[in-house]
Formats: C-alpha cells, structure tokens, sequence
C-alpha cells in the first residue's frame, strides 16, 4: 500500500488515524484473496483494536502491512498486524477484534461455515467453537 504525503500531521509523522485506514484495507486486500467479501462488504464488524507504535511512519511511503488471523471462535475473530516499509524496521504492531454481524437485525451472528473454512483453511487453524 502507499501512503500519500498529506498523511502526515504537522509534526512530519504519518496520523495516528492512517494506522487504521492501512488496517482496514489490509483486511479488505486478505478477505478479497479467500474470497469471502461481497463487493466491499465485510460480513463483520470492529469491535476493539490495540495499536501499538513502534515509530513514526511518513508519508509518501511503500508500506506492506502483514496479517493473520490468530484466533476463530463461534461468532468472533482476531487479527494481528505488523505495518511498515519492505525490509524496514515496522512502525507499528495492531491486534483486532472482529465480530460477524447481520446489518438488518444490527446484531452480532454465528459466522458462516464457509467463511470459517476458508480462514481456518488459509491460517492452518483448528475449527474449534
């Protein structure tokens, strides 16, 4: 990913609110690869996330951010991350908590057989509930 120039703040560090903008596109780029996004609908949604900054990003940068998924439960998972340049020291780690959600009852839902599958297939994690 990249971030643009006019991220950075007025102290010449990427904003701290970029960190979470690189997160939900890495998500969107790791559900897309498995196959399991409706156009960009996640079939989730946030309910925590850590952020950690190890240091200051910049803008104007190539920034690769690393996911995997550490944990499957009924109706819930979470993400770790670690975000920076190829090559570089990361500047910053994140961990996330995510919630299957049904948009028309605004409720948290058991996550789909399918969608477990496929994660649990991808990260090599026991389908335990």
């Amino acid at each position: 990913m990249q971030t643009r120039w006019v991220d950075e703040d007025n102290q010449q560090v990427l904003n701290n609110a970029i960190y979470l903008t690189l997160l939900e596109e890495a998500r969107l780029r790791y559900f897309r690869g498995l196959e399991l996004m409706d156009g960009a609908r996640f079939p989730f949604v946030l309910a925590q996330c850590n952020l950690r900054f190890l240091r200051p990003g910049c803008g104007g940068a190539e920034v690769v951010v690393a996911v995997r998924t550490t944990h499957l439960g009924s109706s819930s998972f979470s993400q770790s991350y670690r975000m920076g340049p190829q090559g570089e020291e990361p500047w910053a780690e994140a961990e996330a908590l995510l919630v299957a959600w049904d948009n028309k009852a605004r409720a948290k839902r058991p996550m789909t057989s399918a969608f477990r599958s496929a994660v649990a297939r991808f990260e090599g994690l026991a389908e335990s509930r």
